[in-house]
């Protein structure tokens, strides 16, 4: 693809935008929660494995320790045995329970709806607080760039940016803020199920003759 003007960058992925809503109407976020702290939890878990396999763990999980009231008293070793299965449990376990902890010391047990504040609550650094406020508060801060994302920003050419801070920028400088928790959830759904990372299905892509990567 040529050098891209900005105008027309910003043209392209307003295209990109519309063909992924009309291909995935419905696309939103996979992990199953009822409130802010089930989500935010199931944030932490899906670090390196699926939102299926959380979705397996966390309907035991929460029926233990319900709230951060129950889940910061509890048990290390206990908590480990239940999320074993994510992978890292060591690590997710100490995370999620200082989760909680954090939020009775400084919240009253409650979620916060504030970048600042939940950015700094152990587990949760800035894409889990973006998916904690687009996905349960409806507030727009920024964009979730995880592997997917990042991914299929750069195939797209809407980034050459490397990291998830300055993809993150260059995505919301291209997209506007209505648009960036939908934007997330339409690049994830299109990663897990056209452009695989390992086969790319570019053939049956809707986006193959406005993506600069396509083999077609």
């Amino acid at each position: 693809m040529p050098r891209e003007s900005k105008k027309a960058r910003s043209a392209r992925a307003a295209e990109i935008y519309d063909l992924l809503t009309a291909e995935y109407p419905d696309a939103h976020c996979e992990l199953d929660f009822e409130d802010a702290f089930q989500l935010a939890v199931a944030t932490i878990l899906s670090a390196q494995t699926t939102d299926e396999r959380v979705n397996m763990v966390t309907p035991v999980l929460f029926a233990r320790y319900p709230n951060a009231e129950a889940l910061a008293s509890a048990q290390q070793e206990d908590v480990e045995e239940i999320v074993r299965s994510t992978g890292f449990f060591r690590n997710k376990a100490k995370n999620i329970i200082g989760f909680a902890r954090g939020l009775m010391a400084d919240h009253h047990g409650e979620v916060p709806a504030s970048m600042d504040a939940l950015a700094v609550l152990p587990g949760v650094g800035r894409k889990t607080a973006n998916v904690i406020l687009g996905n349960a508060f409806g507030l727009a801060e920024g964009v979730v760039v995880d592997t997917h994302v990042k991914r299929l920003s750069t195939l797209l050419g809407l980034t050459k940016e490397k990291t998830p801070e300055k993809i993150e920028r260059d995505l919301m400088a291209l997209f506007p803020p209505e648009r960036w928790t939908l934007l997330s959830h339409l690049l994830i759904w299109h990663g897990r199920r056209v452009c695989i990372a390992r086969r790319p299905q570019c053939a049956d892509c809707t986006l193959s003759r406005l993506c600069p990567s396509s083999t077609i």
